[in-house]
């Protein structure tokens, strides 16, 4: 899906074909839609490849006039299995700037590129392309942030759920949101290298404010690593500690069924002593090893209870 959009008068509206200074936004593009971009538009094909592959790692590139920046965004999205646990997830998104356009490539439709074409990214110029650039990069280090916080509050509330009950869906949980920290920890750390690839100002060339402007992204992505290591070492030790709970109740659990048994056990050795055809046995009559296995089996289970056996 094609679509191209212009700053006028400081609002970001929607046009019907390309021209100087625009922005187009491509996304889950078609075969014909990838050849009118490389084509008719003149942008380079390994750009655009790159750009849709969905294992492309964050990177800088400058190339007759052309230059790419992939970065990775966030995503969430909620599993369709039976847990219905939340997964976040990121992919690489292309910010191709030309002579004429500066182009944005995206596997799947995100957040980020719905609130700039919708004219909620305040002060979105469309042909000042390094300053669209930081912008879009800005955005995208925000929204780090608040899956972080997302991420933080699920863990919250599914620690306190499991304090009350032990079950396989907190536990799984737990685990995605920690395999979601590892994949926000991987793509921020090389968005963290591209970024300051492009603070050299060697392949894009920066004027103060747009310094300034990366220096605030940068100290965004700076700290949503920072957030997402303290986030993935307190789940980690959470994860830790419920399986020592979990194990211990296990433990607890055979610990009484062991004493149960043992208790159980006694009546069956009484009667066993006293079923056998032999003579001699003390108290030979009916009613003495009914009594003598309840009398066992109370002094046992009070014995045990004083070493606090069942809890």
């Amino acid at each position: 899906m094609l679509n191209f959009y212009k700053t006028v008068d400081n609002r970001i509206i929607r046009i019907d074909a390309p021209e100087a200074g625009c922005w187009i936004s491509v996304v889950t593009p078609t075969e014909a839609e990838l050849t009118y971009l490389t084509g008719d538009l003149g942008v380079l094909v390994d750009f655009v490849r790159a750009a849709l592959d969905e294992e492309e790692s964050s990177r800088i590139e400058s190339e007759e006039g052309q230059t790419l920046v992939i970065v990775d965004y966030p995503s969430a999205e909620e599993q369709t299995d039976e847990n219905k646990t939340i997964l976040y997830t990121t992919l690489p998104m292309g910010i191709i700037m030309t002579k004429d356009y500066v182009i944005t490539v995206c596997l799947e439709e995100n957040l980020t590129i719905c609130d700039m074409a919708q004219g909620r990214v305040r002060g979105l110029q469309t042909s000042m392309k390094t300053q669209f650039l930081l912008m879009t990069l800005l955005r995208i280090a925000t929204r780090f942030l608040i899956y972080l916080k997302q991420i933080d509050k699920i863990s919250s509330s599914t620690e306190q759920r499991l304090h009350q009950s032990m079950k396989n869906k907190e536990l799984i949980q737990l685990l995605g949101l920690e395999k979601s920290l590892v994949f926000f920890s991987t793509s921020l750390k090389a968005d963290e290298v591209t970024l300051e690839k492009i603070l050299r100002g060697r392949i894009i060339k920066l004027y103060e404010e747009d310094e300034d402007l990366l220096e605030d992204v940068l100290i965004e992505v700076k700290q949503a690593i920072e957030m997402c290591n303290i986030y993935s070492n307190i789940l980690s030790g959470t994860m830790d500690a419920f399986a020592s709970v979990i194990s211990n109740n296990l433990n607890i659990v055979m610990k009484v069924l062991t004493c149960i048994t043992i208790v159980m056990a006694i009546p069956t050795m009484v009667f066993s002593f006293y079923g056998m055809n032999v003579s001699g046995l003390p108290v030979a009559q009916a009613w003495f090893p009914v009594v003598l296995s309840v009398v066992l089996c109370i002094i046992t289970t009070l014995v045990f209870m004083k070493k606090d056996m069942f809890r």
